[in-house]
């Protein structure tokens, strides 16, 4: 692999944390959907696998990013931590939301349902984290 600059690798694991920022506030909504009073909608499991797939792609794409700094392949490394996390909350709560076992305990648990939570908080201070160490541009 050949190493680029550190301003470089920084750049682009900023925007693609940027692009995952962006991405979570409609993963939040859909997972939230989920936990909503009453039956839930085919729509929003049209919308957790929409979500569910472009968290797969940006994951792909953070992987394929040739991170040499040691403090920089630990970012991507937490970054792709968070995106997996986020990825399992779309499929347990589309698990939940549309279980074939009704019973008293899975709707509990579908209705305690709210989102992403932590995991999306934890992916936003990393970003900011990482624009912090960018240097200014004019």
């Amino acid at each position: 692999m050949e190493s680029f600059p550190r301003a470089a690798q920084l750049d682009a694991l900023t925007g693609l944390l940027d692009e995952a920022v962006a991405l979570q506030i409609m993963t939040d909504r859909a997972v939230a959907a989920c936990g909503e009073p009453g039956p839930v909608p085919g729509q929003t499991a049209r919308d957790c696998h929409r979500q569910s797939v472009a968290l797969h792609r940006l994951l792909g794409r953070l992987r394929n990013i040739p991170v040499t700094d040691l403090d920089l392949v630990e970012v991507q490394r937490r970054a792709a931590r968070l995106l997996v996390c986020q990825q399992w909350m779309v499929r347990q709560a589309v698990n939940l939301a549309f279980t074939a076992q009704p019973d008293p305990r899975i709707e509990a648990a579908r209705l305690g349902l709210n989102g992403l939570g932590r995991p999306a908080d934890d992916l936003l201070r990393l970003r900011d984290a990482l624009r912090s160490q960018a240097p200014t541009r004019p």
